[in-house]
């Protein structure tokens, strides 16, 4: 945990700085939304999906003539907070957070809006007050619209009560309720049960080791969802690797990997876009507006769609996500 008396030395310094610049008329640096200097800090970059979101940020902000710093967290809670504390004193003009947990970031959240710094979480909100924004996505209709898709193929395929497993992503996450939530909602009166099994922190390899164990102890599965592409190719080279060609397997994100197993119409059914670079983009964006005092939407939706083997060749996917660029900022 966070040492608190570091803390809150590193608190107090933060608001005696802004007392002291209004107090002498010194200006703050300035929210014209042109040559900023933009905080970010980030859960971990141990995900594809997150070094994608760092790049599209990171190019958006260049772009722009601004500036991204960014800090990676590595998953650790306390490593989290001193960066954003770190971001505080170098005078941002706006903050960028994507939290390794909703609820032990909020002390360095007060500390930012205490220093008149917006704050807008991507991807994974907070549970603290005075955020400017979020940017993200619609993560339990996503989980639902994956749900619709498996109960339309297994009723098509004339399979009835199946099991399914659900591998999901970290434990207490709001991006993984809302995919499991939605998930389940669109099972709701199908007749089918889910096994849910472990947290496997959106990670290919743990995917692969928990898959490992959950076909033998569910020989008789029907299917396999997973919180994210990647994990949900990790279930499916177990199942490859025991000759298991009768399971469909589906996954969140628009992993380009993934995406081209769906054009090969085997056994990986669905997913749902999730560009990040576009991610990434978008919170500059509205980054920029905050920080110049614009009004922003509390909630910014960067948009998702499902992808099936009958519309996948509709998305252009070279990289390693699946582009999907709606507009979503009126500008």
């Amino acid at each position: 945990m966070l040492n608190r008396r570091r803390f809150l030395s590193k608190f107090a310094f933060a608001v005696s700085a802004l007392s002291l610049a209004a107090g002498f008329g010194v200006s703050t640096p300035a929210a014209n939304a042109e040559g900023l200097k933009i905080g970010f800090s980030q859960v971990t970059l141990q995900s594809p999906f997150y070094v994608q979101l760092k790049t599209g940020a990171e190019v958006a902000a260049k772009a722009g003539g601004d500036s991204l710093v960014f800090l990676d967290a590595n998953g650790d809670v306390s490593k989290q907070n001193n960066d954003i504390q770190d971001l505080i004193t170098q005078g941002v003009n706006a903050l960028i957070i994507n939290p390794v947990n909703p609820d032990a970031v909020v002390p360095s959240l007060e500390a930012a809006i205490a220093a008149g710094i917006p704050v807008i979480t991507v991807d994974r909100s907070v549970n603290g007050k005075g955020v400017t924004a979020h940017v993200g996505r619609d993560n339990k209709k996503m989980g639902q619209m994956v749900g619709e898709a498996v109960v339309a193929r297994l009723r098509a395929d004339g399979i009835e009560k199946a099991k399914i497993i659900e591998i999901q992503g970290d434990a207490g996450g709001a991006v993984m309720m809302d995919r499991r939530d939605g998930f389940h909602a669109a099972l709701e009166g199908s007749g089918h049960t889910v096994v849910e099994g472990p947290y496997a922190e959106y990670i290919r390899a743990n995917a692969v080791t928990a898959m490992q164990d959950l076909l033998q102890a569910n020989p008789d599965v029907k299917v396999v969802y997973a919180h994210n592409d990647d994990m949900a190719l990790g279930a499916l080279q177990v199942l490859k690797e025991n000759s298991r060609n009768d399971v469909l397997v589906a996954g969140v994100d628009g992993l380009s990997e993934a995406l081209n197993i769906i054009a090969e119409g085997g056994n990986y059914i669905a997913s749902t876009l999730n560009d990040p670079k576009y991610l990434g983009d978008v919170t500059i964006q509205v980054a920029r507006e905050a920080a110049a005092k614009k009004e922003v939407a509390k909630f910014v939706d960067a948009g998702s769609t499902l992808v099936t083997s009958k519309n996948v060749a509709d998305f252009p996917r070279e990289g390693l996500f699946a582009e999907y660029r709606p507009q979503v900022l009126d500008q």
